[in-house]
Order: C-alpha cells, then sequence, then structure tokens
C-alpha cells in the first residue's frame, strides 16, 4: 500500500484527555496523524480527521517533525502550574508504526521524558517495533509510572488477516512484550478489540503480560458501538460466522475465560475506570 507522508509542524502535542481516556489520564498524545496499519475496524474512520481527508485511512500519514521541542514546552508549563500528566501514547495513531523506523518521532519524545517524565505513561501499540526503545523504556520506567500495551486481538493469524491484514504478526507482537517484560518493563496485551480466538491463546500471554485489559467493538470505539455499525463490522462478522463474537456481554465472557489463567485483578475491561484511576494516580 503506498503512503502519502507529510512533516507537519505541530502548535500542540499533549491534548487534554476527553470520553473514554478521561479515566484517569490527563492528555493523549499522537505523535503522528494517520496510521499505515489501516485496520478496518479503527474508530479513528469515523472520527472528523479522516472523514475530512479525500485520502482514504491507511494511505495517509502526517509525521510530526517538532513533537519531542513541542512536548518539553508544554510539560514545563503544566509543571509550573502542578498540573499532573497521565498521558496516553496514542489514542488516534500508532506511535510505533512502520514510519517511525526512519522518523523515530516517538523515541525522540521519549528522549524528552526523561528529562521531564510524565507522573504516568501508557504506550498503546500493535508494533514489535516498541522493542527497539528497551533501554530507553527502562530508564524512564525508573523516573514515572510506565506501561507498555500491546494490542493483540485474537491469537488466530486467518482472522488477524481479514480484520488488520497490515498489522505486524501475532507471534512477533507477543515475543517482543516477552523481550520488554524480561527486561522490568510493565506489560499489558490489550485484546482490543476481542475478535474470535481459540482456547490457548490465555496461555500464550502468560509470560509475555502481567495484566490483560479487554475492549470490545460496543463498548470501545467511543460511541457506544455506532461507530463500528457505521465501518459494517456486525456484517463482517456475520459474512465470517463470527456473530456470536459480536454480543454485548462478549467481554463478561472473555473476562471470565482469562481469569482462569491470570490473576482476576490483573484481568480488566474498558470500562473499569476505577482501576484506571487508582494506577494513575500512584
Amino acid at each position: 500500500m503506498h503512503i502519502q507522508t507529510t512533516e507537519t509542524i505541530s502548535r500542540q502535542i499533549l491534548t487534554e484527555a476527553k470520553g473514554y481516556l478521561d479515566v484517569g489520564f490527563t492528555h493523549s498524545l499522537n505523535p503522528y496523524s494517520g496510521c499505515a496499519f489501516a485496520c478496518s475496524y479503527c474508530y479513528v474512520r469515523q472520527m472528523p480527521i479522516q472523514q475530512f481527508k479525500d485520502i482514504p485511512w491507511g494511505e495517509w500519514l502526517d509525521i510530526k517533525i517538532n513533537a519531542a521541542e513541542i512536548y518539553r514546552q508544554q510539560i514545563v508549563k503544566l509543571r509550573a502550574k502542578g498540573k499532573p500528566v497521565n498521558i496516553f501514547m496514542s489514542s488516534a495513531t500508532d506511535p510505533y508504526q512502520p514510519a517511525e523506523r526512519q522518523a523515530e518521532i516517538t523515541r525522540s519524545l521519549l528522549e524528552a521524558m526523561l528529562d521531564h517524565p510524565p507522573d504516568y505513561l501508557q504506550i498503546q501499540t500493535r508494533s514489535p517495533l516498541v522493542a527497539r526503545d528497551m533501554e530507553i523504556l527502562g530508564q524512564l520506567s525508573a523516573k514515572c509510572d510506565l506501561l507498555v500495551s500491546m494490542t493483540i486481538e485474537t491469537d488466530r493469524e486467518d482472522v488477524k488477516r481479514i480484520f488488520a491484514p497490515y498489522a505486524p504478526g501475532i507471534g512477533v507482537r507477543i515475543q517482543a512484550l516477552r523481550q520488554l517484560r524480561e527486561y522490568g518493563i510493565a506489560t499489558q496485551a490489550a485484546l482490543s478489540p476481542v475478535l474470535p480466538f481459540t482456547p490457548a491463546f490465555p496461555k500464550m500471554l502468560v509470560e509475555a503480560a502481567e495484566h490483560i485489559w479487554i475492549d470490545t467493538l460496543t463498548i470501545g470505539d467511543g460511541a457506544g458501538g455506532k461507530r463500528s455499525q457505521k465501518l459494517e463490522m456486525p456484517r463482517l462478522f456475520r459474512e465470517h460466522g463470527f456473530e456470536q463474537w459480536y454480543t454485548n456481554d462478549i467481554h463478561v465472557r472473555v473476562r471470565s475465560y482469562f481469569s482462569k489463567h491470570f490473576p482476576a485483578d490483573k484481568v480488566r475491561i474498558s470500562r473499569d475506570e476505577a482501576f484506571l484511576k487508582s494506577e494513575t494516580k500512584k
């Protein structure tokens, strides 16, 4: 897939957290606009950032080349006001998509955070490239609460090819998460969204993830499932015989199943606001 890439200058990089992120996060941080992984279920497809674009989602990318500089400026101002800084990176892009190999925008942000650490940082990605920055992440974890959350929606490559054909393979994601955990970095596997998986899925994650985060197309698209419906996800599930995986209680059933393999307090649903608020206050 051809990606139209543009270098951009941003006026701000820390955006006040709202909506589903308003559970303890104070800011979201997106090093890029657009995402080359182009997952079919991605709710950002239904947001203004894409709907006012003439180019399809997955075929354009804006690289925020001054991200680290703006981060330093913003966090200094926030600290001067005594404000907490709990960051979710990223809410509308992947901070470790292919362009990051050369652009190193996310890496430059992590380096800036070594001098100006937030109180809490959650990195949300589906790319094994995050392991490249393991040493920086190790240093940063000594200065702030840090969690690397890897999106692993399923253990079935055939299912991944239907919903996210351009995303990295499942095996390399799990391997990268395991490497980070062995290095001493807190890790999480995010079933976001839950896609059909095999009974062996939890066992595959036991050594890689300390926490399991469960999200669905109904509760995780920021619009009560309406964005997922517009993206025709119910139809896609039906076409492949996955109807039983598109139910209002799927998150409850998945949590119950994973709790057989992980401590119950380590298996969370995206509605568990109280837990996240307690984590980000540490």
